[in-house]
């Protein structure tokens, strides 16, 4: 596994975190223990992105921070087979 495929499998495993988490919170909003939970992996989250980006580009179209090109379809796009 190539150093992209690492970070980008990072960025999944804390998105996916983050999503069950937030699911978990909707239903137990006063349950301390996932919020930090939630804030933890949402800060390990948005680094990983941050650092995936930087390196290899936008993950999703709101990351895009080209303001003279669209650089967004230089591709290949994360969830193309040729990207990972």
């Amino acid at each position: 596994m190539n150093e992209r495929e690492k970070l980008l499998k990072k960025v999944q495993m804390y998105s996916f975190a983050v999503t069950d988490a937030a699911l978990f919170l909707d239903t137990h909003p006063e349950c301390s223990e996932a919020l930090s939970f939630y804030n933890k992996y949402k800060k390990l989250c948005k680094e990983a992105k941050e650092q995936y980006e930087k390196a290899y580009g936008p993950l999703d179209v709101d990351s895009e921070q080209n303001n003279t090109r669209w650089a967004w379809v230089d591709g290949p796009f994360p969830w193309e087979l040729s990207a990972n």
